[in-house]
């Protein structure tokens, strides 16, 4: 494998993270459709950048006894505010082996170990095209997580947000009710409305998310545009195949197995477009889709 291809510096905003493992108590573990949103107080962290991630993991019941879970898993965080004591840091978690399950399972009052804000965030939209005014966020399944927080910050912000969520059917959907907005749209495979997505009656598009964005696209100036999407690796390389095809910036959260979180293990490099590698830990997992070679990296997704 080439080492990895030089990057430029962070950005001024690029939280970094303490260098430290933390324990933090957990506040709430509530179902979400499919899914489980959980959080937990940190007392000492910085608050994070939307779209940067967090190595989590269970103070209890974690390679207990030589079992599995081993290492720590790697979290987009989907919401957090300050409280009182410290920030709240929202989560959500879909139990699908060892380590969801572990972290699908915490109580009230339980620590959780935590190591982070990790990673590479998202970029305002006029940092990706100068003319771009508005977003859209693209989120498929789980990876609707990151998106959430960046909608808030950018809503904040006076920034025109369009939301389009993809679920493969109602028993996997979840996570809806991070988007306490009016313009989300939804897709899914079987046509039915994900759990907790009532309260936006329009029409559900039975097929893709990405024929939602391609329509849309379509219909709108692509100069006005900039589009962030996190999910399935198939769905990020749709999303990045559309938006270049069509000359839209866009930025893709990616997932990658993670052993560290910080570069140490060269397990997530993911090839870049110009040769080379980067390690997704710390030069992602936010990334433009015109610095990748593809989205499908081997071992990401469930």
């Amino acid at each position: 494998m080439r080492p990895p291809a030089q990057k430029s510096e962070p950005p001024s905003d690029w939280v970094i993270a303490p260098l430290e493992r933390r324990s933090c108590r957990v506040t709430r573990n509530v179902a979400s459709g499919g899914y489980r949103i959980f959080s937990a107080l940190d007392r000492s962290g910085p608050e994070p950048a939307a779209g940067q991630f967090y190595m989590l993991a269970t103070a209890e019941g974690w390679g207990s006894e030589g079992q599995r879970p081993y290492l720590a898993r790697a979290f987009s965080v989907a919401d957090c505010e300050g409280v009182t004591e410290g920030l709240r840091l929202d989560f959500l978690v879909h139990a699908v082996g060892p380590g969801t399950i572990r972290l699908a399972t915490l109580r009230e009052g339980e620590a959780l170990l935590l190591v982070g804000p990790l990673g590479r965030a998202f970029s305002r939209p006029s940092g990706l095209a100068p003319g771009a005014a508005g977003a859209i966020l693209v989120g498929g399944g789980i990876g609707v997580a990151p998106l959430a927080i960046w909608r808030r910050r950018l809503a904040a912000d006076g920034v025109p947000v369009r939301v389009l969520l993809g679920y493969r059917d109602r028993e996997r959907s979840g996570g809806t009710e991070l988007f306490d907005c009016s313009e989300v749209r939804f897709a899914s495979e079987d046509g039915l409305h994900p759990v907790g997505g009532y309260k936006h009656r329009r029409r559900i598009h039975r097929g893709y998310v990405t024929d939602l964005l391609a329509l849309m696209l379509d219909g709108d100036d692509a100069s006005s545009a900039a589009v962030y999407a996190c999910g399935p690796p198939a769905m990020l390389e749709a999303v990045r195949s559309i938006c270049a095809n069509r000359e839209v910036p866009c930025e893709l959260a990616l997932e990658a197995p993670m052993g560290c979180g910080f570069g140490a293990c060269f397990g997530c490099a993911v090839p870049l477009a110009g040769g080379g590698y980067m390690r997704l830990c710390v030069d992602g997992p936010v990334v433009r889709g015109d610095e990748i070679q593809t989205a499908l990296i081997p071992g990401s997704g469930h």
